[in-house]
C-alpha cells in the first residue's frame, strides 16, 4: 500500500495533533544552518512508512543519496507518526530528526507558522533552484505558507475517477464521462435496483464514502478557501455552494442519503480486498492514483477504465484536472546540521532519477515537473492518467492554514449535515461554516 494512500484516511485526525505546535515556538531557524556539508557527518531521518516495500523503497533512496554524498551517513528511523514527529522537533536535542517526511499535507501551515520546520527558500536560492519551475503547481502551492516555504513535495497523489468498463458495456455507454451533468446521467443509468437495496450502484456520493470526501469533490469546482485577508470564501466563492448542490443532488438521484447510507454500511472496507468497486458492487470510484493496484491485485472480475474526476460543467473545458496532495519533507529548525540535512533534502525531492526510482517503487505520483515526463518511469498505461492530472495547471489542492486541516473538518461536518438534511438552508449553513472556520484560525494565531 503507498504511503500516502493513508493521508485520505488520516488527513483530518492528524491536523488536531499538530496543534501540538501552537503552543511554543519549536526552533532556532537562523542557528542551526553553519554546519559545514562537505565534512563527514551523520543525519538522522523519519519517515512514517511502515510496510517492507516501502521501507526497502526508502533505504534504497538513502542508499543512492549516500553514494553520491560519501561524507553524509543517514540515520533512518521509520514508521513514525506525525504525534512523534510534532514531539521530537519541539523538544530537539542529539536524537531528534533533522529531516522528517509527513504524510499529512494539511500541517504545513502549522509547520511553516510555528517555526518547527525551516524556511527552504534561502536552501533553494543558494542551490539555484526554482521551485515553481521544479514542481507541479498544486504540489509547489502546499508545501508553502504566507511565503514560507517549510516544505518541499517527496512523491505526491493524484485523484481521478476508475470506472468498470464491463458495466459500461453493459449499459451501453462508451466513454467515460467529462461534465458533472453527464456524470449524473450516467451514475443513474449503471444503478441497479434491487428491491430496497441495490444490485449495483452506480457511484456512492455520500461524504462518508470512499474518498467521496468534501475537499476531494470541491478540487474539481477550483474554489477559493480564503480571501486577500485570510478570511473563510466558503459562503462567497459560487464553487462551494455549486459543489454542495451539484452533491446533494446526486445523492437524491441515486436513492436518497438514508438508502445509501444503509448499502454502504454493509460493503466492504477502504483498504480491503472487498472493497466495493473491486467487487463490482459499486461501478465508478472516486480515488487516488493507489487504488489501481490495489484493484488489481483483488483479481476483478471486469476491466477496469481510469480516467480525469468530471469537472461542472462550466469548465468543461478544464477537463482533465484534479485534486492533488502528497508526501512532504522538511528540514527541522532544532537541527544543527541543517546544510547537511539541505543535501539529503535536495536530493530526494529535486534529483529526477531519484524521484523516479522512488515513484517505481512507491507506486505514488512523482513530484517534480521532470520526473513526471521521464522515460525511466514504469507503470501500467492507465496510470498515466494521474501523471497528466498532477502535471495539470488546472489542478487544485487545499491551501494551508495557520491550524492544519481544522478548516476542512469544519466544512467536512457541514457536508454531513446538509446531505443527511439535518441542515436544510445551504446559504445559512455555508456562512455559518465560514463564521466558525474565522473564529479558529483567530484563536490558532
Amino acid at each position: 500500500m503507498p504511503g500516502i494512500s493513508r493521508n485520505a484516511a488520516i488527513a483530518l485526525a492528524a491536523s488536531a495533533s499538530i496543534a501540538l505546535l501552537a503552543t511554543s515556538c519549536t526552533g532556532q531557524p537562523e542557528a542551526g544552518a553553519s554546519d559545514d556539508a562537505s565534512k563527514e557527518t551523520t543525519v538522522t531521518f523519519w519517515h512514517a512508512w511502515s510496510a517492507p516495500s516501502e521501507v526497502k523503497a526508502v533505504k534504497d533512496l538513502v542508499a543512492g543519496f549516500e553514494k553520491a554524498h560519501p561524507n553524509i551517513h543517514v540515520d533512518v528511523v521509520g514508521n513514525m507518526t506525525d504525534d512523534k514527529m510534532n514531539q521530537a522537533l519541539r523538544a530537539g536535542g542529539a536524537k531528534a530528526p533533522d529531516v522528517i517526511s509527513s504524510f499529512t499535507t494539511n500541517s504545513v501551515g502549522k509547520f511553516c507558522s510555528s517555526g518547527a520546520l525551516v524556511d527552504l527558500n534561502p536552501f533553494f536560492e543558494k542551490s539555484g533552484i526554482d521551485p515553481r519551475k521544479t514542481f507541479p503547481k498544486a504540489m509547489n502551492e502546499y508545501t508553502q505558507f504566507e511565503g514560507n516555504r517549510c516544505a518541499v513535495p517527496l512523491l505526491g497523489d493524484a485523484y481521478g475517477l476508475y470506472y468498470n468498463k464491463t458495466a459500461f458495456k453493459k449499459a451501453g455507454i462508451t466513454a467515460p464521462p467529462k461534465t458533472w451533468s453527464e456524470f449524473e446521467r450516467v451514475a443513474e443509468k449503471l444503478t441497479i435496483p434491487q428491491g430496497d437495496t441495490y444490485k449495483q450502484l452506480g457511484f456512492m456520493p455520500n461524504y462518508h464514502g470512499w474518498e467521496t470526501t468534501t475537499e476531494h469533490y470541491l478540487g474539481q469546482f477550483s474554489p477559493t478557501y480564503f480571501d486577500k485577508d485570510g478570511k473563510s470564501n466558503v459562503a462567497k466563492d459560487p464553487a462551494f455552494e455549486a459543489a454542495f448542490t451539484l452533491q446533494k443532488k446526486l445523492v437524491d438521484a441515486l436513492g436518497g442519503y438514508r438508502k445509501l447510507e444503509t448499502y454502504r454500511s454493509g460493503l466492504g472496507d477502504e483498504w480491503g480486498p472487498r472493497h466495493p468497486f473491486h467487487t463490482g458492487q459499486v461501478a465508478m470510484q472516486l480515488d487516488g492514483e493507489w487504488r489501481l493496484g490495489m484493484a488489481l491485485d483483488a483479481k476483478p472480475k471486469f476491466d477496469i477504465g481510469v480516467a480525469p474526476l468530471p469537472v461542472p460543467d462550466d469548465q468543461a473545458d478544464q477537463y482533465g484536472k484534479g485534486y492533488i496532495t502528497g508526501t512532504i519533507a522538511g528540514i527541522a529548525a532544532t537541527s544543527k546540521k541543517q546544510n547537511a540535512a539541505w543535501e539529503l533534502v535536495k536530493y530526494m525531492t529535486t534529483n529526477t532519477d531519484a524521484v523516479v526510482n522512488f515513484s517505481n517503487a512507491i507506486h505514488n505520483v512523482p513530484s517534480t515537473l521532470a520526473a513526471l515526463k521521464s522515460p525511466k518511469l514504469k507503470y501500467d498505461p492507465r496510470f498515466k492518467t494521474f501523471l497528466e492530472i498532477a502535471a495539470n495547471p488546472d489542478s487544485t489542492t487545499a491551501p494551508a492554514s495557520v491550524n492544519g486541516g481544522v478548516y476542512l473538518t469544519t466544512i467536512q461536518q457541514f457536508g454531513y449535515d446538509y446531505e443527511s438534511g439535518k441542515a436544510t438552508d445551504l446559504k445559512a449553513g455555508l456562512k455559518k461554516t465560514a463564521a466558525q472556520i474565522d473564529t479558529d484560525i483567530a484563536q490558532a494565531k
